[in-house]
């Protein structure tokens, strides 16, 4: 199956695919041009011999196909446009009710009906406020790249970190998910994109919406 059938299965939102796209798309820049054998200054460990460039894409096109289930159409009018907010939201209860009512939750569910490799989760998993700490920490820098690829794509297009950051504080202000240790995890996300491009050949401002967008026919 692939990944346009795997979102027409789960009738994933149009602005959904395109936001899994670009970070794919995010990814893929980076994995092609990091060297783990680069020293660091900022990661005295070395890097795990683990940049899986398949698995790191597949996770990036696969981490928010549950997503859904936490949306407040109101709050986001622009995601119903063209199919109104009555189909969308009964998209959501049709999901919530069958895979979770937690968005983690529910993308999991998907991905183990799919039959995705445990790598692959273990990388979807990494995606998330709450492992802003733990990938910094951590020396896995597949879990590196897929946490700080979702940090780079904004609802219009890829930016710079600090922009998705500012972007989230706004339409996430009074959301139950994702409000609790933000700037734990924003000063997190900070030092793992250092951590990344000590290791990379190019620089953060080298990824932008034109380089990623030759890539989403391909992805």
């Amino acid at each position: 199956m692939n990944i346009l059938a795997a979102y027409k299965k789960y009738r994933i939102m149009p602005q959904l695919q395109e936001h899994m796209l670009r970070v794919a798309g995010v990814a893929e820049i980076i994995t092609d041009n990091i060297d783990l054998s680069r020293p660091s200054a900022t990661l005295p460990m070395p890097g795990e011999g683990n940049i899986d460039k398949q698995a790191i894409i597949i996770a990036c096109l696969l981490h928010d196909m549950g997503n859904i289930v936490k949306f407040d159409f109101s709050r986001f009018p622009e995601m119903v446009e063209e199919k109104g907010v009555e189909y969308w939201e009964k998209i959501k209860q049709e999901t919530l009710k069958k895979y979770g009512a937690n968005s983690h939750e529910a993308t999991r569910n998907m991905l183990k009906e799919l039959g995705v490799s445990e790598r692959i989760l273990e990388l979807v998993d990494a995606v998330g406020f709450d492992q802003g700490e733990a990938n910094m920490q951590s020396a896995d820098f597949g879990k590196k790249i897929c946490a700080y690829a979702d940090m780079r794509v904004l609802p219009k297009g890829a930016g710079s970190l600090e922009d998705r950051m500012a972007d989230l504080r706004v339409r996430y202000k009074d959301h139950p998910e994702g409000a609790e240790n933000r700037e734990v995890f924003e000063q997190a996300l900070r030092e793992i994109e250092k951590q990344i491009f000590e290791k990379c050949k190019i620089r953060p401002e080298e990824i932008t919406d034109e380089n990623i967008r030759q890539k989403l026919e391909k992805l």
